[in-house]
């Protein structure tokens, strides 16, 4: 996981990588202590003016960086340093009343997860952007048409449009289920060491839920230590973002090969592709998603791992969960950035779409010639006939159309008029302009509540 974004890309960090130093989480946690003494107060469990005293201290820059530091050295503890000074602070009489009921995990847990709805809040922003981005891209290309292949072949005609609107589709899938997935993940946990509320007795459910209303959060059914299911779920769903982003900038960076030359990602004035061969124009941001996804993805089987904790808690899959929460969120975010950036500044090549096309000279066109014959012949009749003059066009290099025109089967039904209208491949690209406009719609919606 990289510590700095790679100057060349020029891209502005989006500001998840600072969301995960320690310092922020540190603060985070502090909150979630915060919490905890307002939610007690309100039950009568400790005193309002102790809440209000932790609260005003509860600032990491009026803590002693010195005091937490030497007392991380000394007891190689998570909190416990940071409890210390934050009562030292308060002073007395409310000192005392810090971390009252609650286990280390209860506040980590819970204020990490402030970092990450705060993680989400950017993700969506930057899928907002993307999806603006794409809007443009399906609208400007709904009309222009390009060879559809599957299998890494020519299969039939399709546009431009048409393929950003399968990208957009995906990706307001994905927007639904961070969406879905809010509730089950931003839960406070307040069980105490096993998770059984032994601390607090009858009122740790009210505390827990007091805790959840302060931080705008749900709260746990059963706050047990050992539920992982909901952090793994998170790291699920962006290795399933990182998926789609990785498709993506890996199609682009096809398109962009020299054979293909019918998309480029921005490339700036300036910017150098290689060191002894000056032609360069690589797809440097494409590569960048694609290695992020790859990084992303990488962290699923960590956070499945981790969810296998032993008895009632274990740290062990607690510092599984938590590095791979953090190394998936940052390199999300750089890759987020990174696709918005491609897709707003994606140069497209109407030309070299058509040049390609008719790479095959007609052969794309086989399935609408084929699909016209077999009203009269039967498709299966159809297909052999369309096949035999397909096969021997790819095979001898001959023009697919005069094969046709020179096949009795085919001009008993046709004459050459209509075997030259069948074989253009702008009259067959189905439904394809008016799917990307759709998308296009759908992504601007969306894109409007990412902002928000």
């Amino acid at each position: 996981m990289s510590d700095q974004l790679p100057t060349a890309t020029r891209v502005t960090d989006p500001g998840v990588r600072a969301l995960y130093r320690l310092e922020n989480r540190w603060q985070a946690w502090l909150d979630v202590e915060v919490a905890l003494a307002r939610a007690q107060a309100e039950l009568g469990i400790v005193p309002h003016d102790a809440a209000e005293a932790i609260a005003r201290a509860a600032r990491l820059e009026l803590l002693d960086r010195a005091r937490i530091d030497e007392g991380f050295a000394r007891t190689g503890h998570t909190i416990v340093p940071l409890v210390w000074e934050l009562s030292r602070v308060v002073g007395e009489p409310h000192g005392g009343w810090v971390h009252w009921g609650a286990t280390t995990q209860n506040i980590t847990q819970t204020g990490d997860l402030l970092v990450l709805r705060q993680a989400h809040h950017i993700f969506l922003r930057l899928i907002g952007q993307t999806l603006t981005a794409m809007a443009d891209l399906a609208e400007r290309g709904a009309e222009m048409p390009m060879a559809g292949r599957t299998h890494g072949q020519h299969a039939v005609p399709a546009t431009f449009g048409y393929k950003v609107a399968v990208w957009i589709d995906e990706l307001l899938r994905h927007i639904e289920r961070l969406r879905q997935a809010a509730p089950r993940l931003f839960v406070a946990m307040l069980g105490g060491g096993a998770g059984t509320f032994a601390s607090l007795g009858e009122q740790g459910p009210l505390v827990q839920a007091g805790i959840g209303r302060q931080l705008g959060f749900g709260s746990m059914s059963v706050p047990s230590r050992a539920l992982g299911d909901h952090l793994a779920e998170n790291i699920c769903l962006l290795g399933m973002l990182a998926a789609t982003c990785g498709k993506i900038a890996r199609e682009v960076y096809t398109l962009m090969k020299t054979e293909f030359g019918e998309v480029e990602e921005p490339v700036p004035p300036g910017t150098v592709g290689s060191s002894t061969m000056p032609q360069k124009r690589n797809p440097k941001l494409c590569q960048d998603i694609i290695a992020a996804s790859a990084e992303v993805r990488a962290t699923v089987p960590l956070a499945l791992e981790a969810m296998q904790t032993e008895h009632e808690a274990d740290r062990t899959t607690s510092l599984i969960m938590d590095a791979a929460e953090a190394r998936a969120c940052i390199e999300t975010g750089d890759m987020l950035a990174r696709l918005a950036e491609v897709m707003r500044g994606l140069r497209l090549d109407p030309a070299r779409m058509r040049q390609n096309l008719d790479l095959g000279g007609g052969l794309i066109m086989a399935e609408a010639v084929m699909l016209d014959l077999g009203m009269t012949l039967g498709r299966q009749h159809a297909h052999d006939v369309v096949y035999d003059a397909a096969q021997a066009a790819f095979v001898g290099g001959q023009p697919f159309g005069d094969l046709l025109a020179a096949d009795k089967r085919v001009t008993a039904h046709l004459d050459a008029k209509a075997i030259a209208q069948l074989l253009d491949p702008t009259k067959y690209t189905g439904l394809c302009s008016s799917m990307a406009r759709d998308a296009a719609a759908r992504a601007r919606h969306h894109a409007k509540e990412c902002a928000t």
